[in-house]
């Protein structure tokens, strides 16, 4: 009889002996579902870790911990955008109607862009264009050319 293997889960039971059980690469969608404490708690996770990787690296550590700390390090950065980007939505959401907004939180386009007429003003017409179109229409002919 052949013995049956065990469940993942079952084979990768931490033992007492086990320090630390490194993260795997974070997913940003999945950080988006999180909130800003468990965020917070997460970063400072990784920035242990990170430490511990580079105590590693100086004391001569293993080949695998010295290429994990990319890995870490990209991970906070991840960890970091998800944070300014719910922050950023968060005062978008509070300036939204609002007449000023901030400078960061206003559209970027281009400064010619910025600086054009809106619509309503460039159709404005000034009183003497409007007396002359009152006056004289547009010339309706008989013959189409």
């Amino acid at each position: 009889e052949r013995d049956e293997v065990p469940y993942r889960s079952e084979r990768l039971t931490p033992t007492p002996h086990t320090v630390r059980i490194t993260m795997a690469k974070l997913k940003v969608s999945e950080l988006r579902t999180k909130n800003k404490q468990e965020l917070l708690n997460q970063l400072k996770d990784l920035k242990a870790e990170l430490a511990a990787l580079r105590v590693a690296k100086v004391t001569g550590g293993a080949p695998n911990k010295l290429s994990k700390i990319k890995v870490v390090r990209l991970s906070i950065a991840r960890v970091l955008t998800v944070i300014s980007h719910n922050q950023r939505a968060a005062l978008q959401k509070a300036y939204e109607g609002k007449q000023h907004k901030p400078l960061d939180l206003r559209v970027k386009k281009t400064r010619a862009i910025r600086k054009a007429l809106t619509k309503e003003q460039a159709s404005k017409k000034t009183v003497k264009i409007q007396k002359k179109t009152a006056q004289f229409g547009l010339r309706k002919f008989a013959i189409k050319a």
